[in-house]
């Protein structure tokens, strides 16, 4: 990292996070409404992005998890993934202080933002085509209003193919893989994961080392 560290709790752009009452999609929004009632305690509504928009590493995720952000209103937080992702930002420094699975546990982000392709949480954890089209403008958005973007991690081939429609570039000049890096025509770095789900960890599809190798590419590449 050549320059200082810049550090932030959560922050919510209204014009890169969609409102609190979105209804874009009406499954999502069915489902958001359901899991209100069931758990009212809950954050039930779109994700907000977390960290500064003048941060120069972008994680972007697939959704929220049903009893992860969707419950803590911060993204990859009370889950299996978070445990791992904020592990291991803080292991590379790019957050600072403690991650205790929820959102005013003051852990701070350090030059990083991390967002999500589709902002609500989508039943069994799995978007459909339209619903990721009508999220797209709000990541394209984002990114735009990040003027420091040098890097952009891709947590799961949905967060790749999300991050490419996003900037308008196609598929097939940049395909997914585990621990590949490209540089994109437009300018940022994107380097892709699989995503860091129980599934893939318990199955050592992907391993905590794996993992770090990726964050240590992109710091590398930010630091370019």
């Amino acid at each position: 990292m050549t320059t200082a560290p810049l550090t932030t709790k959560t922050t919510t752009n209204t014009t890169t996070d969609p409102s609190a009452d979105c209804r874009l999609c009406p499954r999502l929004t069915d489902f958001r409404r359901d899991n209100s009632k069931a758990h009212p305690d809950w954050h039930n509504a779109p994700v907000p992005s977390f960290g500064a928009l003048t941060a120069r590493l972008l994680v972007v995720g697939l959704a929220p998890g049903l009893r992860g952000a969707n419950a803590t209103g911060r993204p990859f937080t009370g889950d299996w993934a978070g445990d791992l992702l904020y592990a291991t930002l803080l292991a590379t420094g790019l957050a600072e202080g403690v991650y205790d699975e929820r959102a005013d546990d003051g852990l701070r982000l350090i030059d990083c933002r991390i967002s999500n392709a589709v902002r609500c949480v989508p039943p069994g954890n799995r978007p459909t085509s339209t619903e990721a089209a009508s999220c797209r403008p709000f990541l394209a958005a984002e990114m735009r209003a990040m003027p420091r973007l040098r890097v952009i991690v891709a947590i799961g081939g949905f967060a790749h193919d999300a991050v490419l429609a996003a900037r308008r570039l196609r598929k097939a000049d940049y395909p997914f893989a585990h621990g590949r890096h490209h540089l994109l025509a437009d300018g940022p770095h994107l380097v892709d994961s699989y995503h860091c789900s129980r599934l893939n960890t318990n199955t050592g599809r992907l391993t905590p080392e794996m993992f770090r190798s990726v964050f240590d590419m992109a710091l590398a590449a930010v630091g370019n």
